[in-house]
Order: C-alpha cells, then sequence, then structure tokens
C-alpha cells in the first residue's frame, strides 16, 4: 500500500505489526484500525489510502493475530487487546484517537474507547462482536447438560480442535467461508485468502486458535456503552449472517449512548472490504461531524 509505512512497535515485550500513514497536513483526529478475528492489517488495504488522504492513520495486528507475536501463555482475549490498544494510543499516537473496529476487533475498539476516557475521540464499530449481559446467563435444563457434556467435550478435545484449525487454513476453506460473508464477492480475491491464510502458517497459531474456545467473553457491551464518553458511530452490513445484524442492531439500539450516529449498508460481516467507498464515504463524513478537539 503506498504511502503506508511499517512502524514496528512491542506490547509487554511482544513484537507487534503495525503501520502509519501520515498527510503532510492531517485533519481531525488520528485513527486506528482495528481487524477482526483471523485478519489482519491486510484487511484494511481499501481503507488506509483513502482515509490517509486527510487523516494521520494507524493499524496493527493485535497480538495472536497477523504478523504481531503469537505467544503462548497469554491470556487472549478482550483484556489483553484492550490494553494493547490503550497503550498504542498513549505511546504512539499520543493525541486523541477515534479507534475503528470490525468484529472482535469492535469489541477490542469499544473496550479500549470506553478505557481511554478523553483520550479517545471517538469509536466506530463495524459489525462488532461481543455480548451483553444478558447474553451472558448461563444455559439451563438440557442446555446447560448438552453443553457440559457433548459440546464441551468436542470443543476441548486437542485433535479435535487440530482437525478443526488444519481445515479452517486451506485456502478453499477460506475463500468458502469468505463467500458466506460477503454479499458482493468481487473482493473476494487471492490478496484476501493469502492474507488470512498466511499467519496461520506461524508457529504458534495453533495455540491462539484453541484459546478460543477458552477466550473470556470480556465487559459486557452494555457496561461498555455506559462507559465510553466518545461519539459513537455504528455501521452495519445489514446482511451479515454471522452477527446477525437485525438483532443485533435491536440490542445496540437499547443501549447504545443516545446520540449515536448509524449507517446501514447492504453489505455482509465485512463491508469496510466489501464496499469500502461507502464506509470510507460514511466513516469521513462522521468525522466531519466531530468537535474539534
Amino acid at each position: 500500500m503506498i504511502g503506508i509505512r511499517p512502524e514496528p512497535w512491542t506490547h509487554d515485550g511482544h513484537g507487534v505489526h503495525a503501520l502509519a500513514s501520515r498527510p503532510q497536513q492531517p485533519q481531525g483526529p488520528a485513527l486506528l484500525l482495528v481487524h477482526g478475528f483471523g485478519a489482519s492489517t491486510d484487511h484494511w488495504r481499501y481503507n488506509i489510502p483513502v482515509l490517509s488522504e486527510r487523516h494521520e492513520v494507524h493499524a496493527l495486528d493485535l497480538l495472536g493475530f497477523g504478523r504481531s507475536a503469537k505467544p503462548s501463555g497469554l491470556s487472549y482475549g478482550g483484556g489483553l487487546w484492550r490494553d494493547q490498544l490503550v497503550a498504542y494510543v498513549r505511546e504512539r499516537i499520543g493525541r486523541p484517537t477515534v479507534l475503528v473496529g470490525n468484529s472482535l476487533g469492535g469489541f477490542a475498539a469499544l473496550a479500549a474507547g470506553a478505557a481511554l476516557g478523553s483520550e479517545a475521540a471517538g469509536v466506530v464499530l463495524i459489525n462488532a462482536a461481543g455480548p451483553f449481559s444478558d447474553e451472558q446467563a448461563e444455559p439451563k435444563g438440557w442446555g446447560a447438560i448438552t453443553k457440559r457434556t457433548i459440546g464441551g467435550a468436542l470443543l476441548r478435545s486437542p485433535l479435535l480442535q487440530r482437525l478443526l484449525f488444519e481445515n479452517l487454513r486451506r485456502p478453499s476453506t477460506i475463500r468458502r467461508t469468505l463467500n458466506q460473508v460477503y454479499i458482493d464477492r468481487s473482493n473476494v480475491d487471492d490478496e484476501l485468502v493469502e492474507a488470512i491464510r498466511r499467519p496461520s502458517l506461524d508457529p504458534g497459531a495453533f495455540g491462539v486458535f484453541r484459546t478460543v474456545f477458552d477466550i473470556p467473553r470480556g465487559q459486557p457491551l452494555d457496561e461498555l456503552f455506559a462507559e465510553l464518553q466518545a461519539p459513537l458511530l455504528l455501521l452495519w452490513g445489514i446482511r451479515d449472517p454471522w452477527i446477525n445484524a437485525a438483532g443485533r442492531r435491536a440490542a445496540f439500539q437499547r443501549h447504545a449512548p443516545a446520540a449515536t450516529t448509524e449507517v446501514v449498508l447492504d453489505a455482509g460481516h465485512c463491508p469496510h472490504d466489501e464496499v469500502p467507498g461507502q464506509v470510507n464515504a460514511a466513516l469521513l463524513d462522521w468525522l466531519a461531524s466531530l468537535p474539534a478537539a
């Protein structure tokens, strides 16, 4: 990506892959882009060049993903990634920042935005993942029995986890999965498939994948919304088959701050890569509406 420089960083002694692009005369707040599960900075390929024409733009790979370190023994989950983002804003950007996250990255961006307080200039959630308080209750009756027996045994089996991992990182499986969550598949290309496959070959990748089954859910979204001081923009790919955007929107509308801005797009789980022109335009319009720092 032209004009975008790698700027390696470390968090708690672990290497983090980060990118930055700065116009000669940046406008408004800086931006920090946060990818979803299994993705990386490469997933912002159509966003960084456009957004950085006006704004200072940063993107990083969360620990355990992309080109960042994948050490064993880390407690992968919302707390780790929240702290990573907070540290990056304070150590590398050093001024009010809008955090933009897709899927799992949205959950991390919201948690970091709440923790940063006035240091967060805004938060943008693109089909964000994460639980609400009422979704964290344990199932009862036969649901609880199934979870503790059949489902729990399957998810805890290292052999089955390994088989699942090997299947999921096959190029054909990656492409098939992307085709399920992109409505317009024009951008499901070899470059995107390889960007997802390549990190799965790194030492430690399987260990990170295994933690998926034990990742702490983290602080509920409704609690994070209550703590958030910064403006909030919700960008929805309304035809997302994973997040079930229609149901999620209702929950977000109940709990998000009253002044939240919402934009609905005819797209799937990753609208920033599927319909980047629409996402870039919506994001730039919203950024222009923010009060000057």
